[in-house]
Order: C-alpha cells, then structure tokens, then sequence
C-alpha cells in the first residue's frame, strides 16, 4: 500500500500529520445535532475558536449549514453571513477549514483565510471542484448515501467497506482530473452519514483498507448517534465513548480527529503518539 502524505498543503501553510491531529468542530447554526445555537454570535464563534486553538486543536472547522439526518439546506446568502466572518476572524491563528459543498463558499472562505475545505458530498456541486482547485485549499471528500435530509431512512449496502473505497478512489481520481495536488486531499469514510450502526462498525474495523488510497484520513465521530445507541447517552453526554473512538481510528490509520471535545481529544491523542513512537 502506498503511505498516506505525512504533509497537508492548506493554502500556503504545512499541516503536519505525522501524528494524529484535532479538528474542533465550530458549528456556526441554529440546528447542529450537538451544540446548535450556541456559537450563532460571531462573538461566541470566535471566542470558542480560540478556546479550542489554545486547547491544542490543529485545524477549526467552521459549518454554517447542518448537515445532521433530518436537516434542511440554507441558502447560500445565509451561510456566506455565518462563516465568512468567522474564518476572517480566525485565520491568523490556526488552519480553518469551511465546511461546506457550495462552491462560492468556497471561494469567499478561502478569501477570507480558509485553509482546508471539508465537503460532504465530495466536490460533486457542480463548479465545486474548480473552485477548491483555484482556493489553494486542502480538500477532505467524504463519502454520503444519499442526501442529509433523508440519508438516515434506509441505507443499504451490498458491502459497505468495498462500496466506500471504491467511492472515495473515484472520488479521488475526479479531483487530480482537476488539478487539485495530491498533497492537499483527505478523504473521511464518513461515519453516520446514510450508514447504521452495523456499517459504522464494519467501517471502523476495516479502516486500515482506506489507508491504501494513498491519502490521509479523517474521521468524524465525536457524539455521533452511534455513541448513544451503544450507550444510551445523550449527545452532549458523550465525551467517553468520542474518546474510545479517537483513540481505536487514530490507531487503525486516521490523522485528523473531528471532534467537539477538543482538549480531553488532544491529550488521548498524545498517548497515542506515544505509543506509536511519535513522541
């Protein structure tokens, strides 16, 4: 298998990713599954960006659209207005990846000191692989069954392990296609996004098969519904179990740990590091 890059080009800056890192989630909406609402001022957004950058987080991923199962689009002037002052605003401090599948969203973050692109439906928007070719950015494609409004209904999969690499591969191919470099894709299997439990699962243990793509991944599943269905435990009750699992896919491949939880995430990924002989 060919080695994931231990180098991330974000737009002018090196990440490193020698070691596992930290994205703290800053979700910028009314209706994110976990924290909706509480960093809809730009005050409360910046102020928890710089929390979590002083808590070790590498990158901020600011979402101005829910992408939870159930949610329902924006429009592209209301997620211009919630992300595109937060990215300016943070963006002498640390990497800031936008989350989004617009294309001028895209390029209005990066403007405004963007680094990273984190897209859930992979570049597929058309004119959203052009646009984070030309932003400089790093790109993360993830795999999605179907749409987040209904993606939760009734995934199905013939083999869900086999079924997301092939996506992913292809994925992938369309962004070099493009131009978009090697050193700046990521690619995130997409827990909890038109998957149940059971193929949550059979993603996690066959993580390592992704590794092969030759990219480095990123794994979201801090507080996932996941969590609360082997737990019992409400969405902001959830740090344990978001551990267990930063620590089982930071072992098994991943480099970049999506998570809310961002200094408890930090310090498992140091043990980690140990471990690993990466200091």
């Amino acid at each position: 298998m060919p080695a994931a890059i231990a180098e991330l080009s974000c737009a002018g800056r090196t990440l490193s990713l020698a070691r596992p890192v930290v994205m703290g989630v800053l979700n910028v909406t009314p209706d994110s599954f976990s924290d909706g609402g509480r960093f809809v001022r730009l005050e409360a957004a910046i102020e928890q960006g710089l929390a979590m950058i002083t808590a070790g987080a590498a990158l901020i991923d600011v979402g101005g659209e829910s992408t939870r199962p159930g949610s329902e689009p924006v429009s592209l002037e209301e997620e211009l207005a919630r992300v595109v002052p937060v990215v300016r605003a943070l963006s002498s401090q640390a990497v800031i990846s936008v989350d989004t599948s617009k294309p001028e969203v895209m390029r209005q973050a990066a403007a405004a000191g963007a680094g990273f692109i984190n897209d859930v439906r992979a570049l597929r928007e058309p004119g959203a692989l052009e646009a984070a070719r030309d932003s400089g950015c790093a790109v993360c494609l993830m795999h999605m069954q179907g749409e987040p409004r209904t993606m939760q209904h009734s995934p199905a999969y013939r083999d869900v392990l086999a079924e997301v690499a092939q996506f992913l591969g292809a994925r992938l191919e369309a962004a070099r296609a493009a131009g978009i470099p090697h050193e700046r894709l990521v690619i995130d299997p997409g827990f909890g996004f038109g998957k149940t439990l059971e193929h949550n699962l059979t993603l996690l243990r066959g993580l390592p098969m992704l590794s092969g793509l030759g990219v480095p991944l990123l794994a979201g599943l801090s507080r996932k519904s996941m969590l609360g269905t082997l737990t019992g435990r409400a969405a902001g009750e959830r740090l344990y179990g978001s551990l267990a699992l930063a620590v089982i896919v930071a072992l098994k491949g991943a480099r970049i740990i999506r998570a809310h939880d961002v200094a408890a995430t930090v310090d498992a990924l140091k043990v980690v590091a140990a471990v690993e002989g990466g200091g």
